[in-house]
């Protein structure tokens, strides 16, 4: 074609064609040059607990990329299906081999006794009591976890209450004197000892097996968890007085913390703690909702419904939990823990509840 010459049509077809061409390649390679973006991997809490599956696991594969607007995401697996020991998390968190992780304080407290000081058996009747020292307990958290261990707590979590499921009638504490009773941890086994009867240490995962053995009388679990495992079908009796907890540290390796971009950062601080107040708020429904399951009443929303005869603790049975809290229970913690637990007791919880620790021997 000479210059003046219209092109012909095929001529026109080809150069549409390449033109398209050109803009895909820019695209692409536009494409090409742009950040991937964020995705965090998270080792979180429970599985299979509403905590987990209402709150944490949305949050992270489903909420942080609507609340970013895509542009940050992540992964999260529940830590007992991970595959990683519970008693490891914080070390491992610590080297960044889990940059993002959750840790059960009573399991780490097995190497760091101090951490376990706000869910000692006994200490926490209630969910206030337990708010009051979990508030207590934070600065020392976030500042040990930091200093020590190179991690950011970015949340606590808890667990709803364990309490005391029995195959005979139970109206008050000292019933359980002379009974075998499942424990999961030392001071649960310190309470028990302390009301004459015999601590039998039982992985959750063993406890049925351990309950149909004949084994075992009672166990010291979570209403909705015992009910989930088919407790109510074996035992008749539901003691409400919650023993112990479980709590739950969120935190992050430093340096992947300090390496996350300004604004995510920035998002997480303002999202986690309305995270944590939705698992806290979950904790108390679920404490309900396993105790109307268990006894087959009708607030029972989604467990399985059983014919358990609830006992609520007397005035009588606090004075004792208390009185079973500061002479035995607590003082067997120090003894094993020493100088430094008595010391962390009575610089954070210990004036929030009124109970001086004992003196190490």
């Amino acid at each position: 074609m000479t210059t003046g010459e219209a092109p012909s049509t095929w001529q026109c077809a080809l150069w549409a064609r390449l033109a398209v061409l050109v803009l895909a390649f820019t695209t692409l390679n536009s494409e090409a040059q742009q950040p991937a973006p964020t995705r965090l991997r998270i080792v979180g809490g429970l599985a299979s607990v509403s905590q987990y599956t209402l709150h944490e696991e949305r949050f992270w594969s489903r909420d942080l990329a609507r609340l970013s607007g895509g542009k940050y995401s992540a992964s999260i697996v529940p830590f007992n299906q991970a595959g990683v020991p519970g008693q490891e998390m914080l070390n491992l968190m610590r080297l960044g081999v889990i940059p993002f992780g959750t840790a059960l304080l009573t399991q780490i407290s097995n190497e760091y006794p101090e951490l376990g000081t706000p869910d000692i058996a006994g200490l926490n009747p209630d969910m206030p009591t337990m708010r009051r020292v979990i508030a207590a307990f934070r600065p020392y958290l976030e500042k040990t976890l930091r200093e020590r261990h190179g991690v950011e707590l970015l949340a606590v979590y808890v667990y709803p209450p364990q309490v005391i499921f029995c195959k005979r009638p139970m109206k008050q504490l000292s019933d359980l004197a002379g009974r075998r009773v499942r424990v999961s941890g030392g001071t649960q086994a310190d309470f028990v000892r302390a009301l004459d009867a015999v601590p039998v240490f039982t992985e959750f995962s063993e406890l049925m097996a351990n309950m149909n053995s004949e084994n075992t009388e009672c166990a010291i679990t979570g209403a909705m968890s015992g009910n989930t495992l088919g407790l109510h079908k074996v035992t008749n009796a539901l003691y409400t007085m919650p023993i112990s907890w479980g709590i739950a540290a969120f935190g992050a390796n430093v340096d992947a913390w300090n390496a996350l971009p300004p604004d995510l950062k920035d998002l997480l601080k303002n999202e986690l703690p309305k995270l944590e107040a939705a698992v806290w708020a979950e904790s108390e429904r679920d404490t309900g909702n396993g105790i109307a399951c268990n006894t087959g009443a009708a607030a029972c929303t989604k467990g399985t419904k059983g014919a358990m005869v609830e006992a609520h603790p007397s005035s009588n049975d606090e004075r004792r939990r208390r009185e079973i809290f500061a002479t035995s229970v607590l003082t067997r913690w120090v003894q094993r823990c020493g100088a430094v637990c008595a010391q962390v007791w009575d610089q954070t919880v210990g004036p929030a509840v009124g109970i001086k620790a004992p003196v190490a021997q």
